[in-house]
């Protein structure tokens, strides 16, 4: 392979290697990154998963208290429209309405209030305690709506017990229809902390419980502050109200924590209970894991390309090492010029090329006459700077790129010139021995002239093969000494005969 094509194929080569060694461990932060994503994906799945979970238990709960509530309402209802009920004395209608349904599990007072607001009856406080309760939402929407059936009051801060509260309520009606007042059910907040209590939310969890017109009864963790807040023009409440179950990621408006919220209805009540899970805390145990992963695999990665850098600057330096020793093996190592062994080479090349083509190609062979004078009168190291003398000779006769001069042994020189007729050729002989005739060596007493060639000239149309071209190069060389040295001797072409012809000169041996 040539010189520049091995030279090619090397730096390929390298760069194949770094290109490689870089592929390999950013392919494995790809699917480490992928594995990642997954984990993560897994992670807020068994979040969802466990939110809904606690919702359920947290909304049956709920759920289940509101009914108790309300089963005691009816029964309070029934018993007070009943005439006996109504005809008894008072001591004897509260044994009959209040008794054992005040011990129900998580039942706050039963009241009873007449059409006006009024207290008539109280299942913990005397008749008529906290005065006229005809203000409250509770009275108000049974006194102008028939069928609002069970009504959950907005919370408020109880006359009686001093606490906040909700109240559960049912309309009373008179046996012409009319109203006849409102029987109550109450609930302390502090009773729905104690269920939400039941829930580890951690750090950042939050759980609200919402009328479904955004009224929120209470939140997790809980302060007063929040107690009866309008949530209805909130964005993340709108989605609860439009989804009405589900989950999503969002930041709370109350204190801008990111949330994973779960939500639902609380059975067919006009209530929703949102569950939030900070997501920093669902993240927590991925991140870092993920830390640890990531700057293990971005430490290997670091640490591989460092190694495919080296590697390469190694194989770079090797590939340099290679071409100098390539570029050295077709080199003389005097002159500086091809030598023989790229001669050859060049000459099949040069010869191939021209057959294609069909253009001329011509080769001189030069010989400095009476060397071996020189070497024995002089010493080798003169001897050597003539060699060097002629080859920058020889270089400064030829022009053109593609043009080449090697030394191929000795004092001998060739000139390998492609797409070149055999008179061009004899013009560059010519200008070869012009060029020489100024080599001197003032330190050595060789004056300019002292120094002649021979040069041998044969046309590609002088042979069929490379080697019949050199040969017959070399043989006009033989024929130029034969004739007296310092000339041109040409071989002759085919089919014209084979004897070489001896082209004028000037000078003699």
């Amino acid at each position: 392979m040539p010189l520049p094509r091995r030279l090619l194929a090397g730096s390929q080569a390298v760069r194949v290697s770094i290109v490689l060694g870089l592929l390999a461990p950013l392919g494995m932060l790809v699917v480490s990154g992928f594995m990642l994503y997954e984990m993560r994906q897994e992670m807020w799945a068994r979040a969802e998963e466990t939110s809904r979970s606690l919702l359920q238990v947290i909304e049956r709960d709920i759920a289940r208290n509101i009914e108790i509530t309300d089963l005691a309402l009816q029964g309070l209802i029934a018993k007070a429209e009943n005439p006996s009920v109504a005809a008894a004395p008072e001591s004897l209608r509260r044994l009959v309405l209040f008794d054992r349904v005040v011990t129900a599990d998580g039942l706050g007072i039963l009241v009873l209030f007449d059409e006006h607001g009024t207290g008539i009856l109280n299942s913990r406080y005397p008749s008529g305690a906290g005065g006229t309760f005809e203000d409250r939402d509770y009275f108000r929407v049974h006194q102008t709506n028939p069928d609002a059936g069970l009504y959950i009051s907005e919370p408020y801060l109880s006359r009686m017990s001093g606490a906040y509260t909700v109240a559960f309520s049912r309309r009373i009606s008179k046996p012409d229809g009319s109203f006849g007042g409102v029987a109550v059910a109450t609930l302390k907040l502090s009773h729905f902390t104690q269920i939400l209590e039941k829930v580890g939310l951690g750090r950042d969890g939050s759980i609200n419980l919402v009328r479904e017109d955004g009224i929120r009864i209470v939140r997790l963790p809980y302060t007063v502050r929040d107690v009866g807040t309008d949530l209805s023009t909130m964005p993340n409440f709108q989605r609860v109200l439009h989804e009405r179950s589900g989950s999503f990621a969002d930041r709370a408006a109350r204190d801008g924590v990111h949330r994973l919220f779960t939500f639902g209805q609380v059975g067919d009540l006009p209530l929703f209970l949102v569950l939030g899970i900070g997501t920093e805390e669902i993240e927590a145990g991925w991140r870092a894991k993920a830390m640890t992963i990531g700057g293990t695999l971005l430490a290997l990665f670091c640490v591989a390309v460092l190694l495919a850098l080296l590697c390469g600057r190694e194989l770079r330096r090797r590939g340099a090492v290679e071409a100098e020793l390539a570029r050295l093996s077709l080199t003389d190592g005097l002159t500086g010029l091809p030598n023989r062994r790229r001669f050859d080479a060049a000459l099949d090349e040069a010869w191939r090329g021209a057959a294609r083509s069909g253009r001329p190609l011509s080769l001189l062979i030069v010989d400095a006459d009476h060397f071996k004078r020189f070497n024995d009168r002089h010493g080798h190291a003169v001897g050597d700077e003539i060699l060097r003398g002629l080859a920058r000779c020889l270089s400064a006769a030829v022009h053109r790129p593609h043009d080449l001069v090697c030394r191929i042994g000795g004092e001998e020189f060739a000139l390998i010139l492609p797409e070149t007729d055999e008179e061009g050729a004899a013009r560059v002989a010519e200008g070869v021995r012009a060029e020489v005739a100024t080599l001197a060596l003032g330190q050595a007493g060789i004056a300019a002239g002292a120094v002649t060639v021979s040069v041998g000239l044969a046309p590609s149309t002088a042979a069929d093969t490379p080697a019949e071209l050199y040969r017959a190069a070399d043989a006009a060389l033989y024929e130029a000494k034969a004739a007296g040295r310092d000339r041109v001797c040409r071989a002759a072409t085919r089919p014209a005969p084979t004897h070489l012809r001896l082209v004028a000169s000037s000078g003699g041996a």
